[in-house]
């Protein structure tokens, strides 16, 4: 049987609750610091990961579907999400949940308790862990541990530009080789959600691998959109075999991995080629909130779900991003400090582009009539669930 934490821990753990959104605070904290080995990613600092830490707490504690608001599961939960993820009061959480101040001070001490036990368990686990199995410093540095652990972060991309940047990045190396790149017309429209850092990477590493292994030779590039991915086939004729191995690459191979692309490779009649499948992934899902925490436990959310997230902090963001795409659907917060998310609704409805788009109104006021008024196609009270937003997105055929 695990031990329980102690009252330090569950104290350290209310501290850090009281400061989510405090980055500079978390980093300092102890609490980081232990959970540190839990699954941290390279890009994220102590106070990022320690917020994630406790986010993915709260949501450990999400009842199953269809549990009654009273039980005492349901309670702990919208308690932790209504005062530490929304930012309400003690006394408008009591308010909105039906409790006395007392009862609400009570009910939010024991579910700290239950993020603390959760926490403390993930603590231990991490202990256990590392006595087990003693990682060496070559392991922990290793290339498949840093791939494995790269955080990506997709957005609808031209796939097209991202290879001009490629070009361009290789460029100097080719000329050096005498190596041309042709591409064949009418070039497709490839929009595909990748992580564009990450992607471009991959296709400068691939054409240098390419241009090293060949001189005095012309790539030719071909683009091609089917149903779920888009494709570039890159060829080239070729006087003897090359000793190209893209499938151990220790650069390529995890990269493309990690973005789910696939690398074919053939030789014949004196030509080489390479071919890149690129996923098209699902729908995009506009999130505009400007609670970040609550963004991020949208995306994920939708993570695993054919979804790919974009998301945007303001009203007047949000706005932004809908010049530069058109999204499958958008979640839209109604409070927010610059442009209101009613306003933006409404935008979203005068425009040609959007006038159709599911719009999903997430808010801590309870008015769908004025949502649906406006032209929302959903409507959501906030604190949310994993399953609420789920089951809007599919009953709006977007999932």
């Amino acid at each position: 049987m695990t031990p329980q934490p102690s009252d330090q821990f569950i104290d350290d753990v209310k501290v850090a609750l009281e400061h989510l959104y405090d980055f500079a605070f978390l980093q300092k904290l102890t609490l980081a610091q232990q959970l540190a080995d839990s699954n941290k990613r390279p890009s994220q600092t102590l106070g990022h990961h320690l917020r994630r830490e406790l986010i993915e707490a709260i949501e450990a504690l999400s009842p199953e579907p269809g549990a009654a608001a009273h039980t005492p599961d349901m309670r702990q939960y919208n308690l932790l999400q209504l005062h530490y993820v929304e930012g309400l009061t003690v006394q408008e959480v009591g308010q909105r949940l039906g409790l006395s101040t007392r009862q609400t001070h009570r009910s939010l001490r024991k579910a700290e308790e239950s993020i603390a036990t959760i926490l403390w368990a993930r603590v231990q686990s991490v202990a256990t862990a590392v006595s087990e199995e003693d990682l060496s410093a070559a392991q922990l540095s290793s290339v498949q541990a840093e791939f494995a652990q790269l955080e990506t972060t997709l957005q609808p991309t031209d796939l097209g530009q991202l290879l001009q940047e490629a070009q361009k990045a290789v460029a100097p190396l080719a000329q050096t080789r005498g190596v041309t790149f042709q591409r064949e017309e009418p070039w497709p429209r490839l929009v595909v959600s990748v992580d564009t850092a990450v992607s471009r990477q991959l296709l400068v590493s691939v054409l240098s691998r390419l241009i090293q292994a060949t001189q005095q030779q012309t790539i030719t590039i071909q683009g091609a959109l089917g149903e779920e991915m888009a494709r570039l086939t890159l060829t080239f004729p070729v006087s003897q075999p090359l000793a190209l191995n893209f499938v151990d690459d220790e650069v390529i191979a995890p990269l493309a991995e990690k973005l789910g692309w696939l690398i074919e490779v053939a030789e014949g009649n004196g030509r080489y080629q390479l071919q890149l499948q690129i996923p098209l992934h699902g729908p995009v899902v506009l999130v505009v909130d400007d609670n970040q925490g609550l963004v991020e436990l949208l995306e994920r959310y939708l993570t695993g779900h054919n979804c790919r997230v974009i998301a945007a902090n303001s009203g007047q963001e949000g706005l932004e991003v809908l010049n530069r795409t058109t999204p499958d659907a958008i979640i839209l917060d109604a409070m927010m400090p610059d442009v209101s998310g009613w306003d933006v609704l409404q935008t979203i409805r005068t425009r040609v582009e959007t006038a159709v788009t599911p719009v999903i109104i997430c808010s801590v006021f309870n008015d769908p009539e004025l949502a649906y008024a406006l032209g929302a196609s959903h409507f959501i009270s906030k604190p949310v669930s994993r399953d609420q937003i789920l089951t809007a997105l599919r009953q709006l055929n977007v999932v």
